[in-house]
């Protein structure tokens, strides 16, 4: 069945159908989405536009994020869907072999800077030692077909191709013009599958990254029994992801791992987040960081909390680690390394 997004206005208590509309507005997306990468919700970096690639084909936009992994975004435009969809595969084999010193002239040109000075501008952190070790391909279009839905599904159940549909939906009315977004497969679901077909079953373990910023620190999280992120939706739906007795390995960027716990409660607003056996608010407690309350009635650039009953923690200066052990830049992720698994219990004190 082909995807497709309604839209309603609400006027009078009553709801009134926006028209979505067939515009040319596929030819302005490719602008937009340059103009303003958020949009895409992939937290990622722009490093090029009509990429030129070696049999002449010009790739609509590459990306990298910030694993250091690139991505192929394609528009769909008037195309059929296989032409799309093998136009998008083809980049995609293109891209998988390109050197640093080729991405980083990609980057030159479109960023006018380096690739690490780029990076390091965007994200915030130097870019990884190892680069280009993985890619995917995102599919920007209004809609799809039937045949376009079941190619994509194929590819990504049966082969763990990571391939995607990102849906615009554009409306009309005397209001204006209104555009919505949607995700054909959940983007994060799609990496796991693919994670999972390369590397070890998952270890019943979440790696989570404190992430200390000017809006967190470790000190308040283990005094109070939380973890924090936000400042944007890309980061607080990661957290979303953690229920409770999920259990969770706490880690600190470039120091080592400092905390086992259990969840037990979902994440919700930094404002709303109670602790201690009297009801107290996390907001009103004596924080390191104050900062953790910015943007508090925002939902979406909230901080997003989950409590967290800890298990074991260790101060920055014990933090446990050891060449080699299992660390990257995102908020949540399944922690499969078994040598870090095994490292960790014993460090921690998990009982086999």
């Amino acid at each position: 069945m082909a995807f497709n997004i309604s839209l309603w206005a609400v006027q009078n208590e009553r709801l009134q159908p926006v028209t979505p509309t067939a515009l040319d507005q596929e030819q302005r997306l490719e602008e937009w989405v340059a103009q303003d990468p958020t949009l895409l919700d992939l937290g990622i970096l722009l490093i090029g536009r009509q990429v030129v690639t070696s049999n002449r084909g010009r790739i609509d936009l590459l990306g990298i994020d910030r694993n250091a992994n690139l991505v192929v975004l394609e528009m769909k435009r008037d195309r059929t869907p296989r032409e799309i969809v093998a136009q998008a595969l083809d980049y995609a084999s293109w891209v998988k072999d390109l050197s640093y010193d080729q991405i980083d002239a990609i980057a030159r040109s479109f960023c006018a800077k380096s690739l690490a000075d780029a990076f390091i501008n965007h994200f915030g952190a130097s870019i990884p030692t190892a680069v280009n070790t993985g890619h995917s391909i995102v599919i920007l279009a209004s809609q799809l077909d039937d045949s376009s839905e079941r190619i994509v599904t194929y590819l990504t159940e049966e082969y763990g191709v990571p391939i995607n549909v990102l849906f615009f939906t554009f409306f009309a009315s005397h209001a204006g013009e209104f555009v919505a977004r949607a995700w054909f497969k959940d983007p994060e679901e799609l990496e796991e599958r693919a994670q999972s077909r390369k590397q070890a079953p998952w270890s019943g373990y979440y790696f989570v990254n404190v992430g200390e910023s000017p809006h967190r620190n470790w000190d308040d999280c283990r005094k109070y029994g939380f973890l924090t992120a936000g400042q944007g939706p890309r980061y607080s739906n990661a957290m979303k992801r953690l229920k409770e007795g999920d259990r969770v390995f706490a880690y600190l960027k470039s120091i080592g791992y400092v905390g086992l716990g259990t969840v037990i409660s979902s994440a919700s607003m930094v404002r709303d987040v109670v602790v201690g056996a009297a009801g107290e608010k996390l907001l009103e407690q004596p924080l390191k960081e104050p900062r953790l309350a910015e943007n508090m009635s925002d939902p979406q650039m909230s901080e997003w909390a989950v409590r967290v009953n800890w298990q074991k923690t260790f101060s920055r200066e014990e933090a446990k680690t050891f060449r080699g052990v299992f660390a990257n830049q995102n908020v949540v992720c399944l922690l499969r390394d078994p040598d870090t698994v095994d490292f960790l219990e014993k460090q921690f004190g998990v009982k086999p």
